[in-house]
């Protein structure tokens, strides 16, 4: 491959502008209407999910929730984009396209909530855990990428990451092993502009994070993240030619992060409010709403219907976060080994122990 071909564009892909007027392209055609119809249903429950997962830490049911306000088209881009027998390897901000890829929102949740476990088979939905730890998920997705090709198995692995993630070591590693040993695996970065309050500028000195690419010698692409078509559109090409032997891609996508960076955060010391109002005329439904209702294929049935969907969603999630959990607290020891320690046991019967001692019944024996 030629370095020209591993060079970004001066200027992200995009198929449908904020206007919801189609851009031609030479080289990504825009999806046909079912795709984009079911992509744009999956943005209405997408953003659905994030104002209830947002309702639910005010409630005190979640502890913590990440909102991907603003980048559902990442999302649902990313979930529609791989086959059945492909893998996703998500991070805390990536609840919606977990969903999207068939777990249950609620179970989608229990990470957030607080639980000691991921919440969802990751084997039955080909959905790695969601990753707090900054571009861990990479290293891993890379490996599991690594294992299939060795295996001769189809399988395309999509990590995902934030445009904070490319400034750890982890990013480097996995990006220079994959491009060394041909992994069939796609990078999608969502540079939404902010990691918590570093802005981007303080993350690169590059022209952006896609011309990364070329000093690992894997191609890379930018598009508007913001414009489902173009996710799909981009992200389809780099999944069908790793899955062809073509080896890895790096993809920036371009949002922006609407809301803070998780409810334990105050935005308003490091962003000014006009400049998170200039990118609500950006919104990816909006945009694609707009795009879909004048060519006819979105009619206002079609659009109660999933609002519809969207809301029985949520309250799904309502009602099984709504519900407290029968905690048992000896699976703090149970599954850390396989056999327990004496040391762990030690602190078992210990914990077992202050457990008692505070459940004991008023009056009882001290």
């Amino acid at each position: 491959m030629e370095h020209a071909d591993l060079l970004p564009r001066d200027t992200a892909v995009q198929l449908i502008d904020a206007d919801g007027r189609v851009i031609e392209d030479e080289r990504y055609a825009l999806p046909d209407a079912d795709a984009l119809l079911a992509a744009y249903r999956g943005l209405v429950e997408g953003r659905r999910i994030n104002d209830q997962a947002s309702a639910l830490v005010r409630q005190g049911r979640l502890a913590v929730y990440p909102s991907s306000h603003g980048q559902e088209a990442c999302q649902i881009g990313v979930a529609l984009a791989l086959a059945d027998d492909d893998w996703l390897f998500p991070t805390y901000r990536d609840s919606v396209a977990v969903v999207a890829r068939g777990v249950a929102p609620a179970d989608a949740m229990v990470l957030l909530k607080g639980d000691w476990h991921s919440g969802y088979d990751v084997r039955a939905h080909h959905v790695a855990p969601q990753a707090t730890p900054l571009a861990t998920q990479l290293l891993h997705a890379v490996g599991f990428a690594y294992a299939a090709k060795r295996r001769g198995e189809s399988t395309v692995v999509v990590a995902l990451c934030g445009d904070g993630a490319t400034s750890e070591g982890d990013f480097h590693e996995a990006m220079n092993f994959a491009a060394v040993f041909h992994v069939p695996v796609v990078f999608f970065v969502q540079n939404n502009e902010f990691a918590i309050s570093v802005p981007l500028s303080r993350q690169t000195a590059a022209p952006s994070l896609a011309h990364k690419a070329i000093g690992y010698g894997m191609p890379g692409q930018r598009l508007d993240g913001n414009d489902v078509a173009a996710v799909l559109g981009v992200l389809g090409d780099a999944v069908d030619r790793a899955r062809a032997g073509g080896g890895p891609t790096l993809i920036e996508a371009h949002t922006y992060r609407m809301q803070a960076h998780t409810n334990a955060d105050d935005d308003t010391r490091y962003r000014e409010r006009a400049e998170v109002q200039a990118w609500v005329a950006r919104d990816p439904l909006t945009r694609l709403r707009t795009y879909l209702t004048g060519t006819g294929a979105l009619t206002e049935e079609l659009e109660a219907e999933y609002a519809d969907g969207a809301e029985q969603t949520a309250a799904a999630m309502r009602e099984a976060l709504n519900t407290d959990a029968d905690i048992d607290p000896e699976d703090l020891f149970r599954f850390v080994t396989e056999s327990r320690s004496p040391q762990r046991e030690e602190q078992w019967h210990l914990l077992r122990g202050e457990i008692e001692r505070t459940h004991e019944p008023a009056g009882g024996a001290r």
